[in-house]
């Protein structure tokens, strides 16, 4: 069986087919998802999920990259992670990638938004799902500055440095592996999945977005997350079933949630 360890279920091209979604899920042998939260105004649907579908999780967060929403005090991250199924703080970190004409020290908010994340993350002893995006090298500093050899996590969606991966796994983070790692022009990344071990590894599909080869351009789905996990058995030459094995394993590991009564 597999797990996605990180996908948007709440956003309306995915909520409106969800009986589909976990029909397909069910044929492509992927057990369970965790639904990510982006803002506090979309926490209420998200977790939604995670209490109406037993194979479901959520997480409570606001991405560094969303503007004009509700700002998060680290007692609202608080408040929402007692809540029953909620197993990690995020989706947050840095994103630098579009600065739309302002400077690296405009981005100060971002900073302090991932401070406060990092602080709920310590008040409730939740991991963090951290998005950094050309940011690796001060995402890393507030980890190791406010985290206080801490904080745990996983950073989503890796597109990072090599050099980035080795100081997450060292930090004691899990890197998770999306549809990009199926991408033609994605051999650095390969590299990256070739060397962070076995045991620190996620794969997900972060739909609706990065649709995996052969489903490229398509909106995507976390009945794809299968396609990633080859690709990382392909770069590591294992087994897929050790992949999946592992990668869910990692899951419930970080996460806290129970493992499956079946074996993958």
């Amino acid at each position: 069986m597999f797990v996605d360890s990180h996908c948007h279920l709440s956003f309306p091209e995915l909520r409106e087919r969800i009986d589909q979604i976990r029909a397909e899920m069910a044929t492509a042998r992927v057990a369970r998802a965790l639904c990510i939260c982006t803002t506090l105004e979309e926490f209420p649907a998200v977790h939604a999920l995670a209490a109406a579908y037993d194979n479901l999780w959520a997480t409570v967060g606001v991405h560094p990259d969303t503007e004009g929403m509700a700002e998060p005090a680290a007692a609202d991250l608080v408040e929402r992670a007692r809540l029953a199924r909620v197993v990690a703080i995020g989706e947050t970190g840095l994103d630098y990638y579009r600065l739309n004409g302002r400077s690296i020290e405009d981005m100060a908010w971002q900073r302090e938004r991932f401070r406060v994340h990092i602080a709920a993350a310590l008040q409730t002893g939740l991991p963090l799902v951290v998005h950094t995006r050309a940011a690796g090298a001060d995402t890393l500093e507030l980890l190791r500055r406010h985290g206080r050899g801490h904080v745990r996590g996983v950073f989503h969606c890796f597109t990072e440095t090599m050099e980035v991966a080795r100081e997450a796994v060292a930090m004691g983070f899990h890197v998770s592996f999306s549809g990009i790692l199926t991408f033609r022009n994605a051999e650095a990344l390969r590299e990256v999945a070739r060397w962070v071990p076995l045991e620190r590894c996620l794969i997900e599909t972060d739909s609706p977005y990065l649709a995996p080869v052969p489903h490229r351009g398509k909106i995507n789905s976390p009945a794809y997350v299968p396609q990633i996990a080859a690709m990382l058995a392909e770069v590591k030459g294992l087994p897929l079933e050790e992949v999946a094995r592992a990668t869910s394993a990692n899951f419930e590991s970080l996460f806290g949630v129970p493992a499956l009564d079946a074996s993958p």
